[in-house]
């Protein structure tokens, strides 16, 4: 099943405002280190959107973003506000696994389009599964990897409690990794810019679906990770 989604981006938005108001940065653009994008959320200011609702949150705890996915079959994503957005990169996250449910799904989103429904997404579940999907307005999201099926890898650990998430997403390739390891890589250019984020999806139980993210770090293809 692919489920309702439910955006925190208008958080964001609300926060890059009024950041813009005080004439102060956007946290983690242009560091030293050459990333294009770093956040380790030690600081709440980070511009992510938050947010609490009867089906999920969104909030920052422990130095991480926690997400908490209250209702079965729910999408929850969240950005970090930057509206330019970024092109043929490359995402690594940690993500501390706290799920209870077996097909808890998270992972990574790319080349978001300012409608926020337009972009792609790749995920994985703790029972090994994993998919590269693509998503449009007004449409039903489409599984670019297994015929539009989930995939099962043996390279996902089952039930870990840390995953290294990365996503390549440029000059028409998406290609998906765990723990350094490529889990799959297929060819789409719908979408060639756009934001970045970082989603989970629950399965089947409820409140079954609790995952930390840390480190988040974007890069360009061209300069290496």
């Amino acid at each position: 099943m692919k489920p309702p989604k439910h955006s925190l981006k208008l958080f964001a938005l609300i926060a890059t405002l009024g950041l813009a108001a005080l004439a102060c940065a956007i946290p983690g653009l242009g560091n030293s280190d050459g990333s294009l994008y770093r956040d380790d959320f030690s600081s709440t200011n980070s511009n992510w959107g938050i947010g609490t609702d009867a089906d999920s949150s969104v909030e920052y705890v422990s130095d991480g973003l926690q997400f908490f996915v209250t209702t079965t079959n729910y999408f929850t994503w969240s950005n970090p506000g930057v509206e330019e957005g970024f092109e043929n990169i490359h995402i690594e996250v940690t993500v501390k696994n706290r799920s209870t449910d077996p097909n808890a799904a998270f992972g990574l989103v790319c080349h978001q389009q300012v409608t926020g429904d337009s972009h792609y997404y790749m995920a994985i579940t703790q029972s090994g599964q994993y998919a590269i999907a693509k998503a449009a307005i007004a449409q039903t999201d489409v599984f670019l990897t297994n015929n539009d099926q989930w995939g099962d890898s043996d390279l996902i650990p089952v039930e870990a409690e840390t995953y290294q998430l990365g996503a390549d997403c440029g000059n028409g390739t998406l290609t998906l990794y765990v723990n350094g390891q490529q889990i799959a890589s297929v060819s789409d250019s719908t979408y060639t810019k756009g934001e970045v984020g970082l989603f989970a999806w629950s399965g089947e139980e409820t409140a079954g679906t609790t995952v930390v993210f840390d480190d988040f770090v974007v890069t360009s293809l061209t300069s290496g990770e």
